[in-house]
């Protein structure tokens, strides 16, 4: 019997975690991570756990394999610290793609979201990528940078540094792409994340953080209480197959609309809109307002995500024209994440900033494309407070 690759990778980290000892209670993060189960070797490469604070306690923990973020801890409305994104307590589950696949958290690349059928243009010349979800390909394809390892380096207490260097046809994607994530626990409680990335031939590029966040601290329960906002008068619609029809329609008068803040469980169980039916939920691309012009304006707010049990409100800030709105619609309490939880359907809420679905083979959309000397640069910022 052929193993996979995944099942090679699972079996290096489940041999390499039986030999390490369990951390004593002192040696835990905030957020009761022992970053033993995080100590590894993958693809020849190390991998661990980078723990990430500020003056104020918030605590960020992040693994280099797939750039995930693991935990974040800020405080809630009584001062106590509650971890708010879902994701696996140890490196084995991430690695293990056959049983546990997810994004949790994860660095996406080399393009997020999805690419009608897997082909692209670039250069003049047709390109047939992997295809991995629904007949497209999805967060670069069956072996995107979510299963690959960065090059860690922590540069402070509160600043994490990982490198991806992607070879020529890594997916099939042109070009030997060289891409950086920098991330920084800010003292107001802001965790920033900075994307670049330089090529050698042109090429397509569209990084994300794909953080499964849970405002309440209870992801045992489904999310659907939690109160958003999107500051995006537009969205782009989806077929069948949750890919982008190439519409861009606008949300008022629909159950798209997020102008106005309000819990999501008062419009997600809309099945006579089409949208909702095709998307099982909210899985679409809003058109943010922040976007004019070609530019992003990362100084105003893109999004907001609020849970009145907790009091803790995020904010979200990016230069990206599009933010994909995912309402965990595919998890159904078969996923065990950290402390043995099983997550429900609608866990959760992602808010991934991102070029357009399929903006290769959508003309008129912000582009994607990456050529050599230039340089792709993309910004988030995921700002906690307490109302």
């Amino acid at each position: 019997m052929k193993l996979t690759k995944s099942l090679f990778i699972f079996a290096g980290v489940a041999i390499a975690m039986m030999s390490s000892c369990t951390a004593s209670k002192s040696n835990l993060t905030a957020s009761g991570l022992d970053p033993v189960k995080f100590d590894t070797t993958i693809n020849n490469k190390p991998v661990k756990l980078f723990v990430l604070k500020n003056a104020n306690k918030m605590e960020v923990c992040v693994t280099n394999f797939g750039g995930r973020v693991v935990s974040i801890m800020v405080p809630n409305k009584g001062n106590v610290p509650t971890d708010v994104v879902l994701g696996y307590d140890n490196i084995a589950q991430y690695a293990d793609s056959v049983h546990n696949g997810s994004d949790f958290g994860a660095a996406i690349g080399r393009y997020a979201n999805r690419i009608n059928h897997g082909k692209i243009v670039v250069a003049g010349k047709t390109i047939q990528l992997p295809t991995n979800n629904y007949g497209h390909t999805l967060h670069g394809g069956p072996s995107g940078w979510q299963y690959q390892v960065y090059d860690g380096k922590q540069l402070n207490d509160s600043t994490l540094q990982l490198v991806m260097h992607s070879p020529d046809k890594d997916n099939n994607f042109p070009g030997n792409v060289t891409a950086t994530v920098t991330y920084t626990v800010k003292n107001d409680n802001t965790l920033d994340m900075k994307f670049e990335a330089t090529t050698d031939a042109e090429t397509v590029i569209n990084m994300t953080n794909h953080s499964y966040f849970n405002l309440s601290g209870d992801p045992s329960q489904a999310g659907t209480n939690m109160v958003l906002y999107v500051n995006a008068d537009k969205y782009t619609p989806v077929d069948s197959t949750f890919m982008t029809t190439g519409e861009i329609k606008s949300v008022y008068g629909t159950p798209m609309d997020f102008t106005k803040r309000h819990a999501l469980y008062e419009t997600i169980g809309d099945s006579t809109f089409e949208q909702i039916r095709f998307g099982k939920g909210y899985d679409h691309n809003y058109v943010l307002n922040t976007y004019a012009n070609g530019k992003g304006d990362d100084s105003k707010i893109a999004a907001s995500l609020y849970s009145p049990e907790s009091g803790i409100y995020m904010e979200v800030f990016t230069n990206e024209p599009g933010i994909q709105v995912y309402t965990g619609n595919f998890l159904a309490g078969k996923v065990i994440g950290k402390k043995g939880i099983a997550y429900p359907k609608r866990a959760s809420v992602c808010l991934e900033t991102q070029k357009f679905p399929d903006s290769p083979n959508k003309k008129n959309w912000p582009s994607p494309y990456l050529k050599p000397g230039e340089k792709y640069f993309s910004h988030v910022a995921y700002k906690f407070s307490v109302k």
